[in-house]
């Protein structure tokens, strides 16, 4: 080996030889291997105050876990996290698990989180005593907690497998969201639900849980840029490394209170350097997607600088497929010059032309002249300069495609499982669904024994009755019960026609 210099006794000795040079490449990785460290995580704060931001939250926070800590469990024994993000929501978590010595159990985003998992690890540690690290057992009564910490909870789908076939959809709760509930109502230990997007965790079965759970929200507009700085000058210090402070405070105010991006994005600058100066700042972009995507349509529509305009998008990270979505919104907002605006559409639609071919040939590199006729040609099609300071506006295509997705996930299920009963494709299914419909709206008897063939849910069931569903799930335990719940909206149509005839009399 080139520059190490092996003893000619070792030469004889394959296996010493082996040894001396795994040694001196240890010696000459150890360095990076260190660089590579995740600050993240070397760095998290160890307690309550050295989470940057949100002290209301924080203070809540402590006062929920101070009543455990007395021996009375708060009347809500379980807390929700809400927020963006980065914004110190796992961090607060275990940080407060270290103040108070309680043992962890965490179910983060790369485990499984079906409900047999959660019953399997968060139920049945909330219902039992825990022990120390040393393995010496510690009662509640005299302090011993462990804090069930669920990352993520906004986000319980798992992937169907191969073998699964009872699953409609490629992602599926799996009762994750009612295991979460017994869980809370039957705790004997504390439980923390971090998420970001409350609404995705409490809609459908998962209600329960904002009376159930106290709910602290974390706010990135909380986290100040100072504060922010102070932390990022603490990490260089530790790693003796001097960053320039223009440098911190753009990093402090571009991570948009995203705290754990501006350290990773000082991890990033600092690698393999011990200083770090202004001329990294050119290398660093803005966080906040949505931000970055009304920058974008304005230099479209306001500019016809395509090299300009061509690096901005590919800063952007924007999908092709929602820029699209975003241009084709504000066009008519932009450009007021109505030849303008059929040139800029013809353009448009070549590139949702080669947006078609590259999802369906699979040949992706054609994204590329997609994102530039979006931009440079959507920018090159107008013939003057636009001034006027309109407001872009969302998609409204995904507006209602969101609005609409839990009714179309209940349909795909329902064309799902018809499929799997007659054997044939959702596709097919969904060609007769209309059909049977109608038949479960005109015949209840029909609708019920199908409901228990097919194991369709209340919900199911709602949106296959519609106006006509009456089904009252407690204190109905009969058949003929059901029916009569079903068809209730029915027989007070005959009563009515009753009456009417009798009056003629």
């Amino acid at each position: 080996m080139p520059g190490w210099a092996i003893p000619a006794v070792l030469k004889q000795n394959k296996k010493a030889v082996k040894n001396l040079m795994l040694e001196q490449t240890l010696k000459i990785s150890k360095p990076f291997l260190y660089q590579m460290e995740d600050w993240t995580e070397k760095y998290r704060p160890r307690t309550l105050e050295e989470v940057v931001g949100n002290r209301e939250a924080k203070t809540l926070l402590r006062s929920w876990a101070s009543q455990w800590n007395l021996g009375t469990p708060p009347k809500k024994r379980a807390v929700i996290l809400a927020g963006k993000p980065g914004v110190g929501k796992t961090s607060s978590a275990l940080a407060l698990a270290n103040e108070y010595n309680w043992t962890v159990i965490e179910l983060n985003a790369s485990d499984v989180r079906s409900a047999d998992k959660i019953k399997k690890v968060a139920t049945f540690g909330a219902l039992n005593e825990t022990f120390t690290d040393d393995g010496r057992f510690a009662p509640a009564k005299k302090g011993g907690r462990k804090l069930i910490i669920l990352d993520e909870a906004d986000n319980l789908y798992e992937r169907r497998s191969s073998t699964d076939s009872s699953d409609v959809n490629g992602m599926l709760d799996r009762g994750g969201k009612k295991a979460i509930v017994d869980t809370v109502k039957e705790t004997k230990q504390p439980i923390i639900l971090i998420v970001n997007d409350l609404y995705e965790l409490t809609r459908g079965g998962g209600e329960t849980l904002r009376d159930l759970c106290l709910t602290i929200r974390f706010n990135e507009k909380l986290v100040s840029t100072n504060d922010i700085v102070a932390l990022l000058r603490r990490i260089c210090g530790s790693e003796g490394v001097y960053v320039e402070n223009e440098v911190l405070v753009t990093l402090a105010e571009r991570c948009k209170g995203d705290v754990r991006s501006a350290v990773r994005d000082l991890q990033a600058v600092c690698l393999g350097r011990k200083r770090v100066d202004r001329s990294v700042l050119p290398l660093l972009s803005y966080r906040d997607r949505e931000q970055t995507i009304f920058d974008v349509l304005n230099t479209v529509f306001k500019t016809k600088n395509t090299q300009y305009i061509s690096r901005l998008l590919s800063q952007s990270g924007e999908d092709p497929k929602s820029l699209i979505q975003w241009v084709d919104e504000n066009l008519p907002r932009a450009y007021l010059d109505v030849v303008d605006l059929a040139k800029a559409y013809e353009i448009l639609a070549s590139a949702d032309v080669f947006l078609g071919r590259a999802s369906r040939y699979r040949a992706y590199v054609l994204w590329r002249y997609a994102v530039d006729l979006m931009g440079g040609g959507v920018a090159s099609a107008k013939k003057r300069v636009y001034i006027s300071t309109s407001r872009y506006q969302f998609p409204s295509w995904l507006k209602e495609m969101k609005t609409s997705k839990s009714l179309r996930d209940i349909r795909s299920s329902i064309a799902g499982k018809i499929g799997c009963y007659c054997h044939v494709s959702s596709k097919k299914a969904n060609q007769m669904f209309n059909e049977l419909q109608m038949i479960f709206q005109s015949n209840p008897e029909f609708a019920l024994t199908f409901k228990e063939m097919l194991g369709l849910t209340e919900d199911e069931m709602k949106y296959l009755l519609g106006d006509k569903y009456k089904y009252k799930p407690t204190g109905v335990s009969k058949k003929e019960d059901v029916i009569e719940e079903y068809d209730v909206s029915h027989d007070e149509t005959e009563k009515k026609e009753q009456t009417e005839q009798l009056t003629l009399f």
